[in-house]
C-alpha cells in the first residue's frame, strides 16, 4: 500500500520517525509552525547511534490544510496540546484514513475515539532515546524501535500493513495484540525515571540508578505500577520491572524527555503519564501511594511554574 502520511507534531519523535519514513521512500508531509525557509532549503538531517543520513526534500507546511487529505495521520504532539487536534486534524482526513498516536501515557486513544471516531484509532509506544537538537537535525542516542496495535481491536489488515511500511523505510516495528497492556508496560519505566529525574533535581537515568534511596523508589514505583495494571486487567509479570532495568542499564547518561521538557521550560504531560493511570488504579481499588506522592509533587512544580511564567510576562 502506498500511504500518504502527515506528521503532526514535529519534535523529536515525529521529525525522527517521519524522517526515517521519508528517507525510506514514503510519501511524507510534516506540520511545522514559523519559518520554514530553513528546513525547505537545509533539508533533515538524523545523526547518532548506527544512523547518518539527510532528507534534502523536507515537504513541510504551516497549516494541515496545505497538507490535505492523507491515508495515515502519526499523531506526536505532546498530550498537553490534544485539544489542538480538534481543529488540526479533520482537514487531513478523509473516510478510511487511520489515525496513529505516538504519544505517551493513557488517555489519548480515548481522546481521539471521541472526536474523530475509535474505528480510526491506532496506538503506537516508541523505545528509543533521542532529541531534536536544531530545527534541521535529530540525534539519536539508543534503541529506535517501535510496536503498534490497534485501539480496542485485535489486528487488523492495516496494521500489519502500516508496521510493513515502517520495517521497509528501516524502522523496526511490531505488532501487538493488546495496546492497553502494552501502555502499561511502558509505564512501568516511564512513571518513576521521567518523575524522578525532575524531582531529584534533574538528573539522569545512570544517576538514579547509581544512588541506592533512589533506586529503591525506582523499583518500589514500578511495583505499584504492575499491581495496578493487574488490578485494570492488564496482565504484567513481576518480572517486567527486571526487564525495564536491564534497559535502562544499557542507556549510560539519558536524560527522559519529560526532564528535556522541564528544563527547556515546556508544559509537562502530567495527567497521561503519572494523573490517569493514578485514577485508574483509584478507580480499579488499588492503592498506589507512591504514584500519588509523585503526581502531587509534579502537579504543584508544574502550578508554580506556570504562576512564575505568568508573573514575568506581566506588563509593567
Amino acid at each position: 500500500m502506498n500511504f500518504r502520511i502527515a506528521i503532526v507534531g514535529s519534535g523529536a519523535i515525529g521529525s525522527y520517525y517521519g524522517a526515517k519514513l521519508a528517507h525510506g521512500g514514503s510519501d511524507v508531509h510534516f506540520l511545522m509552525r514559523g519559518d520554514l525557509s530553513e528546513i525547505r532549503r537545509e533539508g533533515f538531517s538524523v545523526h547518532g547511534k548506527g544512523e547518518n543520513f539527510r532528507v534534502a526534500k523536507f515537504n513541510c507546511y504551516n497549516s494541515t490544510e496545505e497538507i490535505s487529505r492523507c491515508d495515515l495521520v502519526l499523531i506526536a504532539v505532546k498530550a498537553t496540546s490534544n485539544a489542538d487536534l480538534v481543529d488540526l486534524v479533520p482537514p487531513l482526513l478523509h473516510q478510511r484514513t487511520a489515525l496513529l498516536t505516538l504519544q505517551n501515557g493513557l488517555g489519548n486513544e480515548e481522546f481521539l475515539a471521541a472526536h474523530f471516531g475509535a474505528e480510526r484509532i491506532l496506538g503506537g509506544l516508541c523505545f528509543i532515546c533521542l532529541n531534536r537538537i536544531s530545527r534541521t537535525l535529530v540525534e539519536r542516542y539508543d534503541y529506535g524501535h517501535i510496536v503498534i496495535g490497534e485501539y480496542g481491536r485485535a489486528p487488523q489488515s492495516r496494521t500489519h500493513a502500516i508496521a510493513s511500511e515502517f520495517k521497509r523505510c528501516g524502522v523496526e516495528c511490531s505488532v501487538v495484540e493488546d495496546l492497553a497492556l502494552e501502555r502499561w508496560r511502558k509505564l512501568v519505566w516511564n512513571i518513576p525515571f521521567n518523575g524522578l529525574s525532575i524531582l531529584a533535581g534533574g538528573i539522569d537515568t545512570a544517576a538514579i540508578i547509581a544512588d541506592k534511596d533512589l533506586l529503591r523508589s525506582t523499583r518500589a514505583l514500578m511495583d505499584e505500577v504492575i499491581a495496578a495494571a493487574n488490578k485494570c486487567g492488564h496482565q504484567l509479570a513481576r518480572g517486567a520491572a527486571d526487564e525495564q532495568m536491564r534497559r535502562t542499564e544499557t542507556m549510560d547518561a539519558y536524560k527522559p524527555s519529560t526532564l528535556i521538557d522541564f528544563e527547556n521550560g515546556k508544559g509537562l504531560e502530567i495527567e497521561a503519564i503519572w494523573g490517569e493511570p493514578l485514577r485508574r488504579a483509584a478507580a480499579a481499588g488499588t492503592p498506589t501511594p507512591r504514584l500519588e506522592i509523585l503526581y502531587s509533587l509534579l502537579k504543584s512544580l508544574e502550578q508554580a511554574r506556570q504562576r512564575a511564567a505568568r508573573t514575568d510576562n506581566r506588563p509593567l
